[in-house]
């Protein structure tokens, strides 16, 4: 019996149940851009001081100083960042829903045929778009509104607490392997050892963030190793020669 290859596996009920389930794909992609970007840069940038310092100095207490130095700078900088810049979001949809909300109340019919229009616009004949308009204002007319023309969820604002939070556990995690590898490794081997290491998490950031995203894999791991490996290239090039100037 040959495989079935399509999206509903011969089941399209249970795969339209499971996807009502999962819900909204914008929170989930906000999570994982936060989470993927974390951990990414926790990577690049904590190796990239390490194996800098390291191409400068075989003095292992200042390689350790300058990853732990570099990891609470950037698990700071990536939760304040991402705490200020959620808020701004999330205060200008407070803004919108706030001038939405006072559009219905001072001015109900005209918001009414404004929804109709937007439906119209997207396929709707003006009849059933002003139908659909009535209905969903009886329902709950802000919510309506604020899909439609906002294209904002507002029972599901975004949290900036929890990006900045989610960011700078991702960043502490992604900066601990290179700076442990590091370490851990054996001082004639060390940079090999952690270019190794950080290969393999950028790989490994790569494939789960394409197969949570549902996008193609090998150009995921493509884009993560590749900017990876250039970043410790650049880094380790520039201590070698600061080593040698100043040394």
């Amino acid at each position: 019996m040959a495989k079935d290859n399509t999206l509903a596996a011969g089941d399209p009920a249970a795969f339209q149940d499971a996807e009502a389930q999962a819900g909204s794909h914008a929170h989930r992609l906000n999570s994982l851009r936060a989470a993927v970007l974390g951990a990414n840069d926790g990577i690049v940038s904590t190796a990239g001081i390490v194996i800098g310092v390291a191409g400068a100095t075989q003095d292992g207490f200042a390689i350790f100083a300058a990853g732990i130095a570099g990891l609470t700078a950037g698990a700071l900088s990536m939760a304040v960042g991402e705490y200020v810049s959620v808020s701004a979001q999330r205060d200008t949809e407070v803004a919108l829903l706030e001038k939405e909300r006072r559009e219905l109340e001072e001015m109900p019919e005209e918001e009414l045929l404004e929804l109709a229009g937007l439906y119209e616009d997207k396929g709707l004949s003006a009849e059933l778009a002003l139908e659909v308009a009535k209905q969903l204002h009886d329902h709950d007319a802000l919510a309506a509104h604020a899909e439609t023309e906002l294209g904002i969820d507002p029972e599901a604002l975004t949290n900036p607490w929890v990006a900045a939070i989610s960011s700078a556990v991702a960043f502490t995690i992604g900066s601990a392997l290179p700076l442990a590898a590091m370490m851990l490794g054996p001082a004639d081997i060390r940079i090999p050892v952690t270019v190794a290491a950080v290969v393999a998490a950028l790989v490994l950031t790569g494939y789960l963030s394409s197969r949570a995203g549902g996008t193609p894999v090998w150009r995921a791991i493509g884009r993560n190793v590749a900017g990876g490996v250039l970043a410790m290239g650049v880094t380790y090039w520039i201590g070698r020669l600061v080593g040698h100037t100043l040394g």
